[in-house]
């Protein structure tokens, strides 16, 4: 499960290196978080969108909906339920990454360990997006199991496409798209640090209000 990663390339950079348009400069850290904007690519375009589509509960006490919570993460196994088919089928995007963060350590004093790729200093990872009342358009992350270099973190991980593969996940049929949901088995550059989990060190903008946690369907 990813609930901080990193995107340090400008968007004019990342328009270029997935051969898309990029008609804005959208405003978001470098740093991102569940429920705060980041960067997708989706029809052709690098878009800013809100990371993690809302599931709105109902309290227990007064059945009242609840503040929504971001769903910033999908396995890959419930692609195919209610909650994500539709945007499946239909609305598959690119995440440029630089990085992606796991919590190590023991509870209450757990730090960042980084994983990037040797080659590559903007990877793309597998999406969804959707527009919805709340935020307007979402994206959530698709995971797959993780690989043996993160077994001792995380038993789950980003679904890392080969660039070959981009346009087959954004404009094949879901067949094709699903099929390239597996594990990613090159090396990975693993970087450990003392810094803590919880700190946020990138404010949203000022217009945005991040919900309070993150979840996984």
């Amino acid at each position: 499960m990813c609930n901080l990663y990193r995107m340090t390339a400008p968007a004019v950079a990342v328009a270029g290196l997935f051969r898309a348009t990029s008609n804005t400069s959208p405003n978001f850290a470098a740093e991102i978080y569940p429920g705060y904007l980041g960067l997708v690519v989706a029809d052709g375009m690098v878009r800013a969108m809100n990371w993690g589509f809302p599931l709105v509960l109902k309290s227990k006490k007064t059945g009242a909906p609840l503040k929504p919570k971001p769903v910033n993460n999908t396995r890959e196994d419930k692609l195919h339920t209610g909650f994500w088919v539709d945007s499946f089928r239909k609305r598959r995007c690119l995440i440029p990454v630089t990085a992606w963060a796991e919590a190590e350590g023991a509870k209450g004093a757990m730090t960042r360990t980084w994983y990037s790729l040797p080659d590559q200093d903007v990877f793309a990872v597998a999406g969804v997006w959707r527009p919805t009342a709340e935020w307007g358009d979402c994206y959530s992350m698709v995971m797959v199991n993780g690989c043996e270099q993160m077994a001792d973190v995380h038993d789950r991980m980003p679904t890392i496409l080969a660039q070959e593969h981009w346009d087959r996940w954004t404009n094949g049929d879901p067949d094709e798209a699903f099929a390239l949901c597996r594990v990613y088995d090159p090396p990975l550059i693993v970087y450990r640090t003392s810094e803590p989990w919880f700190k946020r060190t990138s404010p949203p903008p000022a217009s945005q209000t991040p919900p309070p946690s993150a979840t996984l369907l």
